[in-house]
């Protein structure tokens, strides 16, 4: 039952006391041409007292009419000083009090935080009385009631959050303290008939007065409304408070940082830099936010940079701590202004063992395709980011048709100004996807003839729904059994050239029934064309798995490379000797230019891969005896050669400081543990001699090394979870050296394309820069593409301090 409005002489289940479950709609009497005196008490047998209503707004939340009458008005009424009782002064009992839309139930009297019954039926204690069922004159006529014995009380449970922190403690005098269940600093709560409120509990949670939370994230509690009383008496609060996470809701604007947002977000998604003058634009910023000033295309382009350098700074500290040698990839650009550009990015393994690549430069030269001008830029690349001594090796594409020459001009100009490892042996590294999509495209064209009557095939037959339903029929009819779909493919892309052809091959005899039964169809590839179609897939095959392989790496590490490489040389190798010409002469193409790659390339993928502790050298003998037969041990002792011999570069290098390896009381032997023997130190047991007698056997038997020791150890199991990285991590200490040279070679990146990116839809050849991006200038360029892939990597933009605590809202 809700709150009833009754008179002195009727009973309080008259027509007019039902009103409080009308709805607002039903209920037009109250809203009062002019505001009434009004003045509200209440009496019971527990002498509860009642706060004075000094506003309208109090009426419906005291009554709990609050979603009878909707939103109160924020003027004051005045008040009948003369229908005033001595309750109004008492101190209303803490500040929970009902929201003001919430109705309060029947059963239930809220006096401070108390709840009082009676045996039959729970009447409200406080109940607004009219001297008639009409309003008279602009007053509301206000008697007082009283509520029947009650026979009994019962404690509510407290509603405010603060208690979720907070437990109420005795003390003497019989008052009430606050204990913090964190801190457990104690507060005032009650002495005797006054009660302190919970405002200062809030403060002390929420604003981080708490020391067990104030370096951490400041709590939310939201406040019901009500009195503030500090037990300095009845004070009626002027504004309702709440307590809440604003974020960046609440937060101070600030241009400054809105501008460098809006600069990031042109860099992140390649927006134009003029999108700040397009009037659409400023109109979506005006409704977000009315103070923000739009800036020009200059001043875009200084955020930009700014961003931009802020970022670079940030990559520069990285770099400073980078404990190997960093290997550059170069891409190579051009312009509709037939202007140049040259892309840098380097790969390098961190000190946790994560494999890392970031853009450095992307800079404007005369004649990209001139080994001078890459050079220039290679050089000014590595000055910039004080590198010059850490480079390993580079990474091109292969389009330059002299390559060897390219190479050596190349790898002769940066020696002179660089330490490169192993002579250069490995400086220069063809890009393996560059590689796998030039043979593709070779076979492709070869064969161009045929999968353009296969194109137009499948135009003709996708273009009605009705010659579907034919071929589909026909295909039924000669029972075949592919699942396979005919689709046309993306010409930039081979691997949907190849799963086209893939598909057409299964339905080839559809295809020619298909131009007997239809005269307007007059593609049907022949006999010889699907042989040539057979043998251009049976050998795409091989290509596309290989590929997949290497997308399908979480971390594509050097030493992954070399499995792909060797099968597919060894594939393409046993296809030269094909007996059908159809297939061996495909197969010679390919070869040919594959085997071009595999000479410049097989070193230092075979280093890589003795790298990988569950093969070493092992799979380098395995493959060459299949590649090569008798001359294996020729090819296999130039691996071994070049891996010990870089070795010793490595070890000439000074080492950081590490802890010595001891495994089970065995030291590790090498120059780093030589002082460390089993029985150095005398233990004063009398075998004093016993232990000279260790230290002769030791110098007399020359040590193993760090790499003779790690490829005599047995291999590591092959697990499909295995990580080499880890694996290295793990074996640092006990492999110092050897590990230095592993994280360089590891890191060298032998494709191009990154890590979740297609290798089918890397060119072979130059890129084009669209007209947009050429008629910027090289700088802004340049930070554009740059600051685009580094913040990717940057972590998410810290909310400040003030944003994220937690704020008092603006009173009602």
């Amino acid at each position: 039952m809700g709150r009833a409005l009754v008179s002195p002489s009727r009973d309080v289940t008259s027509p007019l006391a039902r009103l409080s479950t009308r709805t607002p709609a039903s209920a037009p009497f109250l809203p009062f041409p002019h505001p009434p005196k009004v003045s509200l008490t209440c009496h019971s047998p527990h002498s509860i007292p009642t706060p004075s209503v000094s506003r309208i707004s109090d009426l419906p939340r005291l009554l709990g009419l609050g979603a009878l009458l909707g939103p109160s008005p924020s003027y004051r009424w005045p008040i009948s000083m003369a229908e005033e009782t001595a309750n109004d002064t008492q101190v209303a009992q803490d500040n929970e009090m009902a929201p003001s839309n919430e109705a309060i139930q029947g059963d239930e009297l809220v006096h401070g935080e108390e709840l009082v019954q009676g045996d039959d039926e729970f009447v409200q204690g406080e109940e607004l009385a009219h001297g008639d069922d009409l309003v008279q004159g602009n007053e509301l006529v206000v008697a007082e009631a009283t509520t029947p014995p009650t026979t009994g009380t019962r404690r509510r449970r407290k509603k405010s959050l603060v208690w979720e922190h907070f437990t109420i403690e005795n003390v003497a005098g019989g008052a009430t303290r606050a204990c913090c269940k964190l801190c457990k600093q104690t507060f005032a709560y009650s002495s005797g008939s006054k009660i302190a409120g919970t405002s200062h509990l809030k403060r002390h949670i929420t604003l981080g007065s708490c020391p067990k939370i104030k370096n951490q994230d400041r709590l939310a509690l939201p406040s019901t409304g009500g009195t503030d009383n500090d037990g300095e008496g009845t004070v009626e609060r002027p504004t309702k408070r709440r307590y809440r996470y604003t974020g960046y809701a609440n937060a101070a604007f600030d241009q400054d940082r809105s501008c460098s947002y809006l600069a990031k977000l042109i860099i992140q998604h390649d927006y134009p830099l003029h999108i700040v003058q397009q009037p659409a634009f400023a109109t979506f910023i005006e409704s977000l936010q009315p103070r923000f000033k739009i800036v020009d295309v200059e001043m875009m382009e200084a955020e930009v940079y700014a961003v931009y350098q802020k970022e670079r700074e940030n990559l520069l500290q990285a770099f400073n701590t980078m404990p190997g040698r960093i290997s550059l990839t170069i891409g190579l650009w051009t312009t509709s202004q037939t202007l140049g550009y040259v892309s840098l990015a380097g790969q390098f393994i961190d000190s946790e063992w994560k494999v890392h690549r970031r853009m450095l430069n992307f800079m404007m030269v005369s004649s990209p395709h001139s080994e001078n001008a890459l050079s220039e830029a290679i050089s000014l690349c590595l000055s910039d980011w004080n590198m010059k001594d850490k480079l390993f090796t580079i990474t091109l594409d292969n389009e330059c048709s002299s390559h060897d020459i390219y190479s050596a001009n190349l790898r002769d100009y940066l020696s002179n100004k660089n330490n490169l490892m192993l002579k250069g042996q490995l400086f220069v590294v063809r890009c393996y996807a560059h590689i796998l999509n030039a043979v593709a495209q070779d076979v492709i064209a070869s064969i161009h003839g045929v999968i353009y009557n296969i194109r137009e095939s499948i135009k003709f037959i996708k273009a009605s729904s009705a010659r579907e339903e034919k071929f589909a029929e026909i295909a039924l009819q000669l029972e075949i059994p592919s699942t396979k779909t005919l689709c046309l493919d993306v010409t930039t892309q081979w691997n949907t050239t190849y799963l086209m052809l893939l598909a057409a091959l299964d339905y080839k005899q559809a295809f020619t029934t298909l131009e007997t039964c239809d005269d307007n169809y007059n593609e049907a590839p022949s006999a010889e064309d699907w042989k040539k179609v057979d043998a251009a897939c049976t050998y795409l095959k091989l290509l596309y798995d290989s590929a997949h392989s290497i997308m399908a790496a979480a971390n594509p590490t050097a030493n992954i490379f070399f499995h792909e490489a060797w099968k597919l040389q060894l594939e393409l190798a046993n296809g030269t000797g094909h007996e059908d010409p159809t297939f061996s002469s495909i197969a010679k193409d390919m070869h040919e230019r594959f085997d071009k790659y595999w000479k410049d390339c097989s070193l230092v993928l075979a280093i890589a891969v003795v790298m990988d502790p569950r093969f070493k050298m092992k799979l380098v003998e395995f493959s060459y005896s299949k590649i090569y037969g008798a001359e294996a041990a020729k090819y296999v002792k130039v691996v071994n050669d070049a891996v010990h011999e870089l070795y010793k570069e490595y070890v000439a290098q000074p080492l950081p400081l590490t802890p010595a390896y001891v495994e089970h009381g065995e030291t590790n032997n090498g120059p780093a543990n030589a002082n460390n023997s089993q029985g150095a130190a005398p233990t004063g047991d009398g075998l004093l001699d016993f232990d000279m007698y260790l230290s002769e056997i030791q110098s007399s038997q020359p040590s193993k090394s760090e790499l003779e020791q790690y490829l005599d150890e047995s291999l590591t199991p092959r697990i499909q979870e295995f990580d080499i990285l880890n694996w290295w991590k793990l074996n640092t200490v006990k492999f110092p050296t050897l590990s230095k040279m592993a994280r360089d070679i590891l890191a060298i990146p032998m494709s191009m394309v990154g890590s979740g990116s297609s290798i089918f839809s890397a060119g072979t050849g130059t890129r084009m820069l669209d007209d947009y991006r050429s008629s910027l200038r090289p700088e802004i360029v340049e930070a554009l593409v740059c600051a685009k892939d580094w913040l990717q990597y940057a972590p998410p933009a810290a909310t400040d301090a003030q944003n994220s605590a937690l704020l008092k809202a603006e009173g009602s």
